[in-house]
């Protein structure tokens, strides 16, 4: 194995050891995932007294169970007899018992029984035989957990994302499908595909008609935010990439975008939001200006939206939709998009086991549903993306992850060259990164980039 040997990451520079070298994910597997904050589920998946979810983290697993109070907690997935794994998956359990030696825990994790527990006399504190306890927060719908007693409490490590995405109400959003796929790369390779917009204009060529696709990001905090540079951070238009061509009815572009995420993406686009698009056809005149194109398409979805039961968040403005950006990567793992109010798609990236080039990939479209209506979907779980009949946007990207992985190895590539514009978040994750495996705490205090000037593409 060859051994890690740190070097620096600028704006314009990430090492391509950091994707590769086993003496990297060693790193992590000590100083990352035992001590950072991370989503383990969604609330959704344990509602009632007695659901539990593991949620497995290289050499850890972690259940994370709501218990007959109703209270959610979250502990090593351990016997603390012989270290035998307890459960496996999802279910309901009022207790977990160990298949090798039958002592038993309650799903707040306390120790019910003890076979023969007079052979060791004094010798087992209540420490000794209750599961171990994981810190275990809750916010955007999802539970987070940390392994570290000692970690920064969850809003503050969320900062300054949360407060500009809290007006959403993440928490009211439910979903329309949720996959799993292993990917044949590292971890951060394709969390990368997910964090910048730069590749749209070439893997996503389809989307350029109707794409004003140049992007803009900065650092947040230890996260990175990503939006586009048009009006209120909303991108519909055509490409400046593309041949000059005159749309004089703005409301095809909006009629192409429903179009191409009802078919190609399946996701941040709910199905009455479809339909209140087609509005625009016979409500709003074909020579109408953008701004009136859009400021109606936007009143016909939220509409559509208090019409049917589901609601719309209070106190959003065009100021605070801007602010909040189309795009957001969490620090470390996780990362979503919401550029529709009703509709995001959301992200999870971790290692496989503990191999350090294999990807646990998961996916989840969430929509804002009408009160009791939101569907029971059934976890999609795929060892090749091939098999999960995922749409056409997400397939593009699977056929670039691995050839990325493999190019990295030539002899001739020696760094990641992201543009200190369009991928400065993708640059700032590996500066973050470097600096929590020194000292999980060091970055506790930042605090947003300003937002400066920005170029405008080169065509």
């Amino acid at each position: 194995m060859t051994e890690y040997v740190p070097e620096e990451v600028r704006d314009d520079w990430v090492p391509k050891a950091d994707f590769l070298d086993r003496a990297f994910h060693e790193l992590e597997k000590e100083h990352l995932w035992p001590k950072v904050w991370q989503i383990a589920c969604r609330e959704d998946e344990i509602p009632e007294a007695g659901d539990f979810v593991v949620y497995d983290i290289v050499d850890d697993s972690i259940i994370v169970a709501r218990g007959g109070d109703g209270n959610l907690r979250a502990f090593h997935n351990v016997c603390p007899h012989r270290g035998t794994a307890l459960a496996e998956g999802a279910g309901n359990a009022k207790q977990f018992v160990c298949p090798f030696h039958g002592w038993r825990f309650g799903n707040d994790g306390r120790n019910i029984k003890v076979i023969d527990r007079q052979d060791w006399g004094t010798c087992l504190t209540k420490e000794d035989v209750d599961l171990t306890p994981v810190k275990l927060g809750t916010w955007g719908g999802f539970v987070w957990i940390n392994m570290d007693p000692d970690c920064q409490p969850l809003d503050a490590f969320l900062s300054p994302m949360k407060e500009r995405c809290e007006l959403f109400e993440f928490e009211k959003l439910h979903p329309a499908w949720y996959k799993t796929v292993t990917v044949p790369a590292n971890w951060k390779t394709v969390l990368g595909a997910f964090t910048e917009f730069y590749h749209v204009q070439t893997t996503h060529s389809q989307m350029l008609t109707y794409t004003k696709d140049y992007s803009i990001s900065r650092a947040m905090g230890r996260h990175g935010w990503i939006s586009y540079t048009g009006s209120a951070g909303v991108p519909v238009g055509r490409s400046d990439r593309l041949p000059q061509k005159e749309v004089p009815d703005f409301r095809e572009h909006l009629f192409e975008y429903a179009e191409q995420f009802r078919d190609n993406l399946k996701a941040m686009q709910t199905q009455r939001a479809y339909e209140a698009t087609q509005r625009l056809r016979t409500e709003v005149s074909a020579d109408a200006s953008p701004e009136e194109v859009l400021s109606k398409w936007g009143q016909f979805i939220y509409e559509a939206a208090v019409e049917s039961g589901a609601g719309w968040p209070e106190g959003l403005t065009p100021e605070y939709m801007a602010e909040s950006g189309f795009d957001w990567h969490v620090f470390p793992n996780t990362a979503f998009l919401h550029p529709a109010v009703e509709a995001i798609i959301w992200y999870r990236f971790r290692p496989c086991g503990d191999a350090h080039d294999k990807t646990i990939f998961d996916v989840w479209s969430l929509e804002r549903y009408p009160e009791g209506q939101a569907p029971k979907v059934e976890h999609g779980i795929y060892e090749d993306w091939r098999d999960g009949d995922y749409p056409l946007i997400f397939k593009q990207d699977f056929e670039n992850i691995p050839r990325v992985q493999k190019g990295m190895k030539s002899r001739a590539y020696k760094a990641g060259r992201p543009s200190p514009i369009q991928e400065r978040a993708v640059s700032h994750f590996h500066r973050t990164l470097r600096r929590f495996l020194q000292d999980p705490h060091a970055d506790d205090e930042l605090r947003a980039e300003p937002l400066v000037e920005i170029p405008q593409p080169t065509v």
